[in-house]
């Protein structure tokens, strides 16, 4: 099968659409689905204009790709994706109100806490190593630690 058999340039722009879109499918990110558009647009675009040079082919297909891009940017902004786990991918969010255990006195000069089977330094009241404190905050990879209330 020849490009000339189904459309010459238009058809393989229209190749290249439907490559990014399988791209989109087997390798989620939400991008590649924008670029198709453009592909598909700049393709569709050369069946009603089949003389258009290739330097306008790839201005067309640079400018779709930024509005595509811009639509799907405010398309996610105006109508977020809804999901069960907010903090899924922000482990730190996730550790604030855990519950963890001093593994070392907690001074002025900080400390460290057990959290689950890793260790983390941490600042805040000062305990002694054993006490069970809860986390208030994540500071750049230190946990701010503060006491159980009663």
């Amino acid at each position: 099968m020849n490009l000339d058999s189904i459309g010459g340039a238009a058809g393989a722009w229209l190749i290249v659409a439907l490559a990014l879109g399988i791209a989109e499918l087997l390798i989620p990110g939400v991008f590649a689905v924008f670029i198709a558009v453009a592909a598909a647009v700049v393709g569709l675009t050369l069946f009603v204009l089949p003389g258009l040079p290739v330097a306008a082919q790839i201005g067309a297909f640079a400018v779709w790709s930024a509005v595509s891009v811009l639509i799907g940017r405010r398309w996610y902004r105006d109508y977020p994706v809804a999901t069960s786990d907010p903090q899924l991918n922000d482990r730190a969010a996730r550790l604030i109100g855990q519950i963890v255990v001093a593994e070392t006195a907690i001074d002025r000069d900080g400390g460290r806490v057990r959290i689950g089977d890793g260790s983390w330094p941490a600042r805040g009241v000062a305990v002694a190593a054993g006490e069970r404190l809860r986390v208030a905050q994540v500071d750049g990879g230190v946990v701010i630690v503060e006491r159980i209330a009663d």
